[in-house]
């Protein structure tokens, strides 16, 4: 009989199913990587910043609040609704202004006798303002000057205190505080 010599140079069958594990494994995480790049570099995300918030009460307990958003995403946005104080404002109180880049200045407190189609929102610059109907699209690289007119929440013993402003979008919301000022000057 003769006896089956055996190859002694072979790999043994653990290293051998080891060697396969570790490169199927490291094939899988290469083509994940591609696949999250390739989707996430094609897929505009939504990013808002609102900024330049202010809530003014009047001496006979008128309240404005007021801000910005800027659309810094590369996608188009729909606004919802907005909360002043957890209170969603009717669309008729919101008064609006597109324009095709944002601002540094801060936002002016409206008077008694407010004009929307030729409000100076900020110093030097004024707008005509339209009213809400319905929510409002917002366009990539765009910001919108908001003025809420009357706010149902906030009165004038409110006058010093921190308030929330939620701007609500089809995907997320964005929150801001800011304190209540009294719009009188002496």
């Amino acid at each position: 009989m003769r006896r089956i010599q055996r190859n002694k140079k072979a790999l043994s069958t653990v290293v051998t199913t080891l060697i396969i594990l570790v490169v199927s494994v490291l094939l899988a995480g290469v083509v994940t990587l591609y696949a999250t790049n390739i989707t996430s570099t094609r897929t505009q995300q939504e990013q808002l910043k609102v900024t330049k918030q202010s809530i003014w009460v009047m001496a006979n307990g008128t309240a404005f609040a007021a801000f910005t958003i800027d659309n810094v995403g590369g996608k188009d946005v729909v606004l919802d609704k907005i909360q002043v104080r957890g209170v969603e404002s009717s669309w008729t109180s919101v008064h609006y202004l597109r324009l095709a880049t944002a601002f540094t200045t801060s936002l002016n407190a409206p008077n008694a006798t407010i004009n929307w189609s030729s409000f100076a929102y900020t110093s030097g610059s004024t707008g005509s303002f339209s009213t809400a109907s319905t929510d409002l699209p917002l366009k990539s690289s765009e910001t919108m000057v908001v003025y809420i007119a009357g706010p149902d929440s906030v009165t004038l013993s409110d006058i010093g205190i921190t308030i929330g402003i939620t701007v609500f979008t089809q995907s997320t919301q964005y929150y801001v505080e800011c304190n209540v000022k009294t719009s009188v000057s002496a």
